[in-house]
């Protein structure tokens, strides 16, 4: 593939994380539950079942982008993600809130790695992967501004009810599978001449080793998921937090919006810190974490949505600053699976942390 096609390729990516990201009732679904009726609770358990659900095929998903294809896998996952908004719009209770979530969480596991992979061998086979670090950086600002532009509109969800919020959802969805039609292949390092078990066993052999032999990128893994999913939970959270602290419905949106400005901020702060040592970089982002904890419990509407944009800088930086070395250090070849294990291991945290700030916030 040719500069200009590559180019062109890292676009759609960003065009396609641009549309996926566009959600209104996605951003504001524990808003929406909280609404319904449901429980802290019981959203608590909600996610966790995400988590289950993610966690169970994040590192099979990663395998099969490895063996299969990465567009075909982008292309799985944005099928994937209709089903799982169509789930939604008929759910009538706990157990098919649960299952929606469930398709929920494959349509993310079967992006998760591999767009990062896609993009990466996309700029490598031509050349110039040097420019990953700009691309994360964009992906991560796009993400964090359209999905911050949809929480903005989390009023307007409240207001529509779950049902039309969600089939919102379903026609940007559905652009968005349009989008991926357009991306093209690159071919990994994977021997087309085995057999598809065999080339899944080379993959999960290859990465087995990869992980055993890098203590580097064990530590990294583990501090970065622990960190991000303590900062997201927090932020999850802070959707129903702050009205019971006395926030009018109509400022949620802009309050959420305030503090995706933070996540957007934290990606383009990453270029600041580059060459900057990976464990100083995790202690000032842990420290932001810990201050929008702290906010949380001041009361504060104020302070709250402080903290939270704090919270959110500190999370965004550590994603793409950990999603960056991370991707210099990984072989071709098993590039999809391995950052599937770093979402496996969020996905952990995950679980066991919900149940916990369910309690906490309920």
């Amino acid at each position: 593939m040719n500069t200009e096609k590559t180019r062109k390729q890292i676009k759609i990516l960003l065009l396609l994380d641009c549309t996926g990201c566009f959600m209104i009732a996605g951003a504001s679904w524990v808003a929406l539950l909280a609404a319904r009726g449901f429980s802290a609770i019981q959203i608590g358990f909600a996610e966790s079942i995400f988590h289950v659900a993610s966690m169970s095929f994040e590192i099979p998903s990663g395998a099969i982008a490895d063996v299969f294809g990465r567009k075909k896998t982008l292309l799985a996952g944005r099928v994937m993600a209709v089903i799982a908004t169509v789930l939604m719009i008929f759910s009538d209770g706990f157990l098919s809130v649960a299952i929606a979530m469930v398709a929920s969480a494959f349509s993310y596991n079967l992006a998760s790695g591999t767009r990062e992979a896609l993009a990466y061998d996309t700029l490598k086979e031509a050349g110039i992967e040097r420019e990953y670090d700009k691309f994360a950086a964009n992906d991560m600002v796009i993400y964090q501004l359209t999905s911050s532009f949809a929480t903005l509109l989390a009023g307007l969800a409240l207001y529509l009810g779950y049902r039309r919020a969600y089939l919102a959802d379903l026609a940007v969805t559905l652009a968005s599978l349009w989008i991926a039609v357009g991306l093209k292949e690159v071919k990994s390092g994977l021997s087309e001449e085995l057999g598809i078990v065999r080339r899944f066993k080379e993959v999960a052999h290859e990465s087995a080793v990869f992980l055993k032999s890098n203590g580097a990128a064990r530590r990294m893994i583990a501090f970065s998921a622990l960190t991000s999913a303590v900062a997201v939970l927090i932020l999850f959270f802070l959707q129903a937090r702050l009205t019971n602290v006395g926030l009018k419905g109509i400022w949620l949106g802009p309050a959420l919006f305030v503090m995706g400005l933070g996540s957007a901020l934290g990606a383009k702060v990453n270029g600041a810190v580059n060459g900057k040592s990976y464990r100083k970089v995790g202690i000032c982002c842990a420290i932001g974490v810990l201050i929008c904890i702290i906010s949380v419990f001041t009361g504060n509407i104020y302070l709250m949505v402080a903290g939270g944009f704090t919270g959110a800088v500190a999370e965004s930086l550590l994603c793409v600053r950990t999603d960056v070395l991370l991707n210099s250090m990984i072989p071709s070849e098993q590039r999809a699976t391995l950052i599937s294990v770093n979402s496996f291991t969020y996905s952990v945290f995950m679980i066991v942390l919900s149940p916990v700030f369910g309690v906490l916030f309920s």
